[in-house]
């Protein structure tokens, strides 16, 4: 049984998974060392399990599409004062296969046992599936 557990977020107006990485390029989306991050109000309580090989898993319009390992956990303030969770991430993103979520707010964990696992090495330069498709393909259970 894995010693890790991972993070699952929606990817709010993000359109595809090159999309997601066109925000992770941006200088207001990265740390001061350059690394993708995403900043949250609350801090996971499972840090550690977290820490010790888990990734966030990235809702992009109804489906889990894709993840980006989990390398640590930075603190910063808001102008509001407000501390805040920066989870800094790994710029790699790892194609995974599709796996239909309804929305949720925030974050939830995603044990390692009920992620989608990777696309097979030689499949991430696949042709795209439109997003409709994919969808349907996910809900029949095909993909």
């Amino acid at each position: 049984m894995d010693k890790y557990v991972n993070l699952i977020k929606l990817s709010v107006g993000t359109e595809s998974v090159e999309s997601l990485e066109d925000w992770h390029r941006t200088k207001v989306a990265q740390t001061k060392d350059g690394l993708p991050r995403h900043v949250t109000r609350m801090w996971p309580k499972r840090e550690a399990e977290i820490l010790s090989g888990g990734s966030i898993y990235w809702v992009i319009k109804g489906v889990i599409q894709c993840r980006q390992k989990i390398l640590r956990m930075d603190e910063v303030f808001g102008s509001d004062g407000i501390r805040r969770c920066a989870i800094v991430l790994d710029p790699e993103l790892h194609r995974t296969q599709s796996a239909l979520k309804r929305p949720f707010q925030g974050w939830r964990y995603l044990k390692s046992e009920d992620a989608p696992p990777d696309l097979p090495k030689g499949r991430e330069q696949d042709d795209i599936i439109p997003d409709d498709l994919n969808r349907a393909l996910a809900e029949i259970g095909v993909l």
